[in-house]
């Protein structure tokens, strides 16, 4: 079981053109930035995922939500190449990457931030930060040190800190500000705030919902669902491998039946 979202196109790109003799058109659609269809993928002969389909447009924020070990990162991991799709593909802007090594599709604009960070604790903050460092794919620059540490300011403060010093949350910043400084075109985010202390998770948020007014198309999986709906454009839901909802996130979070059956506990 299987569901095509619908929202996979930028806001405009089903705007109608008129051709040559006046008739109205439909205007073609933008190939989906990423982009899995059926995608079937597990771990020796376990299968977790069961077909699954998502599109995420460009500047689409896209939130993957569902309970514990329905498959998220599963999802995720296949997504970017960790994981070798048993069946179906993925594609990044158009182009067919569904057995690509995760190196070629971090350098085709695709920014991950990994549950548990990732960081290199025997490196200073200021060398995680700049190790990642490089122009996008169309060359764009925007994301520098300086405009990283603008953003977390505690980790100016700490820049010659080693990684392993900083606390979780602090941590997290480095994560999200070393992806972000690959100028990424989308950037995925698994576990975005787990077992920070509330005031950091706030902080973090503000960041997530800054980066998304950017332009960044963004994928957000984190526990708190309800934030998730309120920072992303549109929401994909798994159950045991398999999406069970694909709509924009503030219908569902408007429907508090669907959102305990799906997510509550």
């Amino acid at each position: 079981m299987s569901f095509e979202p619908s929202f996979a196109a930028s806001r405009d790109d089903t705007a109608p053109s008129l051709d040559p003799a006046g008739a109205t058109q439909p205007a073609p659609r933008a190939d989906p930035l990423l982009a899995a269809t059926d995608l079937v993928a597990g771990y020796g002969q376990s299968r977790v995922l069961h077909g699954v389909s998502l599109a995420i447009g460009r500047g689409r924020s896209v939130g993957l939500l569902g309970r514990n070990g329905m498959g998220k990162t599963t999802l995720i991991r296949s997504l970017l190449g960790f994981v070798r799709a048993q069946r179906g593909t993925v594609t990044i802007a158009g182009r067919d990457m569904t057995h690509a090594k995760p190196e070629r599709i971090a350098r085709l604009g695709i920014g991950y931030v990994p549950e548990g960070r990732g960081v290199f604790p025997n490196l200073s903050v200021r060398e995680n930060l700049v190790m990642a460092a490089r122009p996008g794919v169309d060359g764009r620059r925007d994301w520098t040190l300086d405009r990283v540490l603008a953003t977390f300011p505690r980790l100016a403060e700490r820049l010659n800190h080693g990684g392993g010093q900083l606390s979780g949350g602090e941590q997290q910043m480095m994560a999200i500000g070393r992806a972000l400084m690959t100028n990424p075109d989308l950037l995925i985010l698994d576990e975005a705030t787990e077992g920070l202390a509330p005031l950091v998770v706030k902080e973090i948020w503000k960041v997530i919902a800054a980066i998304r007014e950017t332009g960044i198309a963004s994928l957000v999986v984190d526990r708190d669902y309800r934030a998730v709906l309120a920072h992303t454009d549109d929401c994909v839901v798994l159950e045991k491998g398999q999406v069970v909802v694909a709509e924009a996130s503030a219908a569902l979070a408007a429907d508090p039946a669907r959102l305990h059956r799906w997510l509550g506990v």
